[in-house]
């Protein structure tokens, strides 16, 4: 999907296009609770302590979820264009986050409010619908994330980012990508040597 020029009504039918079909006013009523916002890199869509109220929408950028542990940053979540991140959590119990998301660089988000989301689902099937396959899909990626840390050699956890997640691997930096798959840069330095050399 290019992303110059977009407008409401674009990210409205990519929705559409990938979580649930949808009529012209469907498409209309998902259009009016679309909030678009601009972050520039190094800033902050969430912070620690704030309480989560949108499901965002990555359009243009690559966004990095993590928190604090034992005074070390841990990356839980890193995403890239048409990609959807947020904190679960939060957004759900409406308490504030321990996750704090950022804008690796500059990036274009459009926002689904949740009180809006809900009260549309409610006069619509098709976006009730798709509301709910991004919940899946939110639950389903963190699933795939906690079993390849559980049950995954650090090769093999490098080999399927690369496979899933391509754009990630280009852009990311490499500390962040570490902390994503739970190994030491040095680790991760030699686990992509040695892929390197398996592809030569």
């Amino acid at each position: 999907m290019a992303t110059i020029g977009l407008t409401p009504r674009d990210v409205a039918r990519e929705l559409a296009r990938r979580y649930s079909t949808m009529t012209h006013d469907e498409l209309d009523m998902l259009e009016s609770i679309l909030v678009p916002m601009k972050f520039a890199k190094g800033e902050k869509i969430l912070s620690e302590g704030e309480t989560s109220g949108y499901i965002y929408w990555i359009v243009k950028g690559l966004v990095r979820e993590y928190y604090f542990k034992n005074g070390k940053e841990v990356t839980e979540y890193m995403a890239v264009e048409n990609t959807i991140v947020m904190s679960i959590e939060s957004l759900f119990r409406e308490q504030p986050t321990k996750l704090q998301i950022v804008a690796l660089e500059p990036t274009l988000i459009y926002a689904l409010p949740k009180g809006k989301m809900e009260q549309t689902s409610m006069k619509s099937v098709n976006i009730q619908m798709l509301y709910r396959k991004i919940l899946e899909e939110s639950l389903i990626l963190s699933q795939i994330h906690a079993d390849m840390l559980r049950f995954e050699t650090a090769q093999d956890r490098y080999a399927k980012l690369v496979k899933l997640h391509p754009q990630l691997v280009l852009r990311a930096p490499l500390v962040y990508i570490a902390s994503y798959l739970q190994m030491t840069p040095e680790t991760l330095s030699r686990v992509r040597t040695s892929a390197l050399l398996d592809d030569k």
